[in-house]
């Protein structure tokens, strides 16, 4: 399904673009380099600082344009410490960091926010949310469980010196080369958001199954096309792939790296339409991570076998 390119956004291309994954639910020592993707080279002795995974997700993206390289950091993982372990293991500075998108308001993406505010030393630096990232959730699962969902602490932030833009729409960072997205377009029938979610209301809890704040990255790497990035795709990833294409008015699909959220009892049985979608849309390379889940990870290297690409920690995808 091709994009429509009327009032499509200019994004301008990159020469370069460089991808670590900081923050990832995987971390394999042993994973051979390919000609996109740079594996850390392997520690396997018994010592304090190796690699950490854990359930978040965090990509630092670096860009290069017209001789220039500009970084900006999406998402910080789940916990305070995770994202900046794992870049003082791999001797990563982010002092030059020119901002901070936040994928949306669940806790593992927004964990490490202020250890890494802290980090960069720097007041005023942008930190770019949905306004709905700060809503007060919580997780009902169909056994009755919940599990509360909070939100950043604004206060945390703005002790930190943060300049926090909210926008619901499409935001040009870097002079103009990274698109991030705002609220994505919803135009599939089958995939059905976040449906165990609720949101804290005047009138209580009320369900919150669209998760608006769900937000990604795209860059356009010149000759190429599109590279696009999304922590959870909680608006589904095929939706994702098709509002990059609408947004820009480019129908190329370089690569995809993120979650595309399709763990769990009640994910799994959109897998196979997903797939299928996806087969249409011709992706170059496929890195899958965080919240896929097993079951979609491993049918997407059976379906793509010469497009995936296996996320782990530390992994550097170049894409030029």
């Amino acid at each position: 399904m091709a994009s429509d390119p009327v009032g499509a956004l200019d994004l301008r291309p990159v020469d370069s673009l460089e991808v670590l994954i900081l923050v990832d639910n995987v971390s394999d020592a042993l994973l051979a380099s390919t000609d996109v993707a740079r594996r850390p080279r392997p520690a396997l002795d018994p010592q304090p600082d190796h690699l950490l995974a854990e359930h978040g997700y965090s990509l630092l993206l670096t860009v290069g344009r017209n001789g220039g390289r500009q970084s900006i950091l999406y998402d910080a993982g789940f916990s305070h410490a995770t994202a900046l372990h794992n870049l003082d293991v791999l001797g990563v500075g982010v002092r030059d960091l020119r901002a901070i998108v936040l994928s949306h308001g669940h806790g593992d993406h927004h964990g490490g926010l202020q250890g890494m505010v802290s980090r960069v030393g720097r007041r005023g630096l942008p930190l770019i949310l949905h306004p709905d990232a700060w809503l007060e959730r919580k997780i009902v699962f169909p056994d009755g469980v919940e599990i509360p969902a909070p939100p950043p602490s604004h206060m945390d932030l703005d002790r930190e010196g943060v300049q926090v833009i909210e926008e619901r729409g499409p935001t040009l960072l870097l002079d103009d080369s990274v698109l991030i997205t705002g609220q994505v377009e919803r135009r599939t029938d089958f995939e059905p958001g976040f449906p165990v979610q609720f949101r804290r209301t005047q009138h209580g809890w009320e369900p919150d199954y669209m998760v608006w704040d769900d937000q990604g990255v795209i860059v356009r790497v010149k000759d190429k096309g599109l590279v696009v990035m999304s922590s959870c795709s909680h608006s589904g990833v095929v939706n994702v792939l098709w509002n990059a294409r609408r947004l820009t008015g480019v129908d190329r699909l370089h690569a995809f790296i993120g979650g595309c959220h399709l763990t769990g009892a009640i994910m799994e049985p959109v897998i196979p339409r997903t797939l299928q979608e996806m087969s249409a849309l011709s992706i170059d390379h496929i890195i899958p991570g965080h919240c896929t889940g097993w079951k979609a990870t491993h049918e997407l290297a059976r379906l793509f076998p010469n497009a995936f690409i296996q996320s782990s920690v530390g992994t550097v995808l170049r894409f030029d």
